[in-house]
């Protein structure tokens, strides 16, 4: 499901998905009509802009905040012209996955775009990159982030991104047994609970992202 206001960016998100072998059960452009066929339809993922009627300020933010508190568990990309942190960490706040925040620029390289609605519509999150790097230089003189080591945080950096261990071993040139020891120690160093695994990484991610 798409909703963003700019029709040839609507136009062309539907035709791309479509082409992809997708199924787009709506494209509209207003939050309003966006919960009503969400409430018709549960879609695997929402395609949201920030942005958006009437007063093009954060109604894309808010009704995606909206929509998963009425359907836990729904999937929402959101997608922004700018970096705007904020609205990463509110759409992080419940703790959950299937979330992810990208820069609109990213759509024109599909196969980013396309990885990234992916691992949102499978439960994990998709950090725009630019977001992230951002977010590095923002951060409290008491934040426990500062408690990593720079290889830590080149990890849970691209955890942010929404990247699997495997993929972080590849980028990073390192193994998966080092990937594994990373997290291990970023979990312990940011306090994590050692229960609940399934969301120790979202947990992890969120911690990351609040400033």
């Amino acid at each position: 499901m798409i909703a963003e206001d700019d029709a040839l960016l609507r136009e062309g998100l539907t035709h791309l998905l479509r082409a992809e072998g997708m199924d787009v059960t709506a494209a509209v452009d207003n939050p309003d009509d966006l919960l009503a066929a969400l409430e018709a339809d549960r879609p695997d993922v929402a395609v949201v802009d920030v942005r958006m009627p009437p007063t093009f300020r954060d109604e894309g933010l808010r009704v995606a905040v909206e929509a998963r508190k009425r359907w836990p568990g729904l999937a929402v990309l959101v997608l922004s012209a700018h970096v705007e942190e904020s609205y990463a960490t509110e759409l992080l706040s419940d703790g959950s996955g299937g979330v992810g925040y990208l820069l609109k620029e990213r759509v024109g390289k599909v196969a980013d775009f396309l990885d990234a609605l992916e691992r949102v519509a499978a439960g994990g999150t998709a950090m725009d990159p630019e977001v992230v790097a951002q977010l590095l230089v923002r951060r409290r003189a008491d934040d426990p982030l500062h408690a990593l080591t720079p290889r830590e945080r080149e990890v849970l950096g691209l955890m942010a991104e929404g990247h699997s261990n495997t993929t972080i071993g590849s980028m990073l040139v390192i193994s998966d047994g080092a990937v594994h020891k990373h997290i291990g120690n970023i979990f312990a160093k940011l306090g994590l609970p050692t229960t609940d695994a399934g969301h120790r990484r979202v947990l992890a991610v969120l911690t990351y992202l609040k400033a």
